[in-house]
């Protein structure tokens, strides 16, 4: 974006986020010397805004949710020239995300040196890019023959932000919003702006939204990080939830070759891990107190 936004001949770069991709467009200007400004709910993780801010970025909290901060961003883009980033509206997001999809089909070629892709593919959903843009990167592998065939896309929202499932699951592409109430605030959305795209995403390649309540969310995160030591924000660990209940639902096949995407570090919020780990014994410094814990 900051090399777009150059080429363009702007002077300032801006995008509404709950703070993922708000950090990684502050490290990139931070870099490259372009000012950014971020438009952030309020009630953003303290870890993610303070990444913005150690980054330079000019830092907005907005009193309102994530589609607040989407909206707000449009109209001052427009009213001061700025270049705007926001996720589904900039064309260009996709075409970053899609790089995954490149990421994958390389590194599962080990060994063989031919490309290929997973038979599925669990993406947690908020504003539909991500899984929109992987699905636009697999599907020019397959077109340029690197890919065999295309993976089925499996798309997991939280229930208490489903707006995509519930259009896929009523065999709708019109996208009703909903009041957005989830642990996992990096996909609390209202109204996903991609979310046309991230429905079909599913639907073209076989495969199916799957909602999950918060107490999954936190589960997979402590099952990830104290099975497979990934330490996962609860956005990222939505995925994973998304598989234990496929699998509990007899959806996945025995010798499926899948791939679960974890979009985000526990430590950017911190008061969500604290809720899924439970809380550190406070003993006094003796010997007797550490016995009377193990009890």
């Amino acid at each position: 974006m900051g090399a777009r936004g150059r080429e363009l001949g702007v002077k300032v770069i801006a995008a509404a986020s709950t703070g993922n991709a708000g950090a990684a467009l502050a490290g990139m200007g931070a870099a490259g010397g372009q000012p950014v400004v971020i438009f952030a709910p309020e009630t953003a993780p303290q870890a993610k805004v303070a990444q913005l801010l150690m980054f330079g970025a000019r830092v907005l909290l907005v009193k309102g949710n994530y589609d607040q901060a989407f909206d707000l961003t449009l109209q001052a883009s427009r009213e001061f020239g700025w270049y705007c980033r926001n996720t589904g509206y900039n064309p260009f997001t996709v075409e970053g995300k899609k790089t995954a999809a490149f990421e994958v089909s390389e590194q599962l070629a080990v060994g063989s040196g031919q490309w290929r892709a997973p038979d599925r593919v669990f993406v947690s959903v908020g504003d539909g890019n991500i899984i929109s843009g992987i699905w636009k990167g697999f599907k020019d592998l397959l077109a340029l023959g690197w890919i065999e065939k295309m993976p089925k896309l499996m798309g997991v929202q939280a229930e208490g932000s489903a707006a995509c499932a519930n259009a896929w699951a009523a065999h709708t592409e019109t996208i009703t919003p909903v009041s957005a109430q989830t642990i996992a605030d990096s996909i609390s959305v209202d109204l996903p702006r991609d979310g046309v795209r991230a429905v079909r995403a599913v639907r073209e390649t076989g495969g199916a939204f799957i909602t999950v309540s918060d107490d999954d969310i936190l589960a997979a995160m402590r099952d990830l990080a104290r099975k497979l030591a990934v330490f996962a924000e609860p956005a990222g660990a939505t995925s994973y939830a998304g598989l234990v209940k496929a699998a509990k639902a007899g959806m996945l096949g025995a010798d499926e070759t899948i791939l679960v995407m974890n979009t985000g570090n526990g430590l950017k919020d911190v008061k969500s891990a604290m809720q899924a780990a439970g809380q550190a014994a406070v003993i006094e410094p003796t010997l007797e107190a550490v016995k009377a814990v193990l009890k």
